[in-house]
C-alpha cells in the first residue's frame, strides 16, 4: 500500500530554541517533514521560494521583515501558499492582519505541544484553523466600538511618553480635543488610565512600539 508523501514544512521564527523544539516534534512524525528553517521574515520568503513547502509556520514578531509582511510577500508569489501563524499574543488586530495577508491558521506558542500536528494536517487539507479562545476574543472585541484612526494616532503618541499638550502639538489639534479622545479610548478599551490603555492596545495588536 502506497503512503502519501509527507507534508513538507518550513519553520520561520527568530528564536533558535523554538525552531529546535519544533524540529524535534516534527522529526518523530512520519507524515510531516521539516524541509527548511528561517530566522527572519526575509529569510522566510527566500526559503519558501527555494523549497516550496506544503505548509509554512510563521512567527509574527521577527527582525528584518515581520511575519505579516512575509506572508503577503509569499502569497504574492504563490497565492495557494498555506501558512500558519505562530505567536505569543492573542491580539485580535494581529489575527485580522494575518488572515487578510493570507494566513490559513493561527496558533499560540503555548498550544504547540498539543495542537501543532493537527493544525498542520488541517491546513494542508485546505481548511482554516483559528483556536476557539482566539475566535471568542475576536468576537468580543468586535462587538465593542472600534478605535478611530485619530484615536489610534493619539494612543501611539501617548505610548511614546508624550503629554497631552505634546500630542496636541504633534497632531495640530487642541489639547481639549486630545483629552476627549483619551476619554473615548479609555471607555472603548476598558482601561483604567493611559498606561493601561497603551498596554491593552499593544496586547491586542492595535499599536506597536
Amino acid at each position: 500500500m502506497n503512503h502519501p508523501p509527507p507534508i513538507r514544512v518550513l519553520v520561520a521564527d527568530d528564536h533558535p530554541l523554538l525552531r529546535e523544539g519544533l524540529s524535534a516534534v516534527l522529526e518523530h512524525c512520519p507524515d510531516v517533514q521539516l524541509v527548511a528553517e528561517a530566522g527572519d521574515g526575509a529569510q522566510a520568503v527566500a526559503q519558501y521560494l527555494q523549497h516550496r513547502p506544503d505548509v509554512t509556520l510563521m512567527d509574527l514578531q521577527m527582525p528584518v521583515m515581520n511575519g505579516i509582511d512575509a506572508i503577503a510577500a509569499i502569497r504574492a508569489q504563490d497565492p495557494l501558499a498555506r501558512i500558519i501563524v505562530l505567536t505569543t499574543y492573542k491580539g485580535d488586530v494581529q489575527v485580522l492582519r494575518a488572515l487578510k495577508a493570507g494566513a490559513a491558521g493561527y496558533l499560540l506558542k503555548s498550544m504547540l505541544r498539543n495542537d501543532l500536528l493537527a493544525t498542520i494536517r488541517k491546513v494542508h487539507d485546505g481548511q482554516q484553523h483559528i483556536p476557539p479562545e482566539i475566535a471568542a476574543e475576536m468576537a468580543a472585541y468586535f462587538a465593542a466600538d472600534a478605535l478611530t484612526a485619530r484615536e489610534i494616532d493619539v494612543l501611539r503618541l501617548v505610548a511614546l511618553g508624550n503629554s497631552n499638550r505634546r500630542v496636541a502639538a504633534e497632531l495640530g489639534i487642541a489639547e481639549e480635543t486630545v483629552k476627549a479622545h483619551m476619554s473615548g479610548l479609555l471607555a472603548k478599551l476598558g482601561a483604567n488610565d493611559r498606561t493601561h490603555a497603551v498596554t491593552i492596545a499593544i496586547r491586542r495588536g492595535i499599536i506597536e512600539i
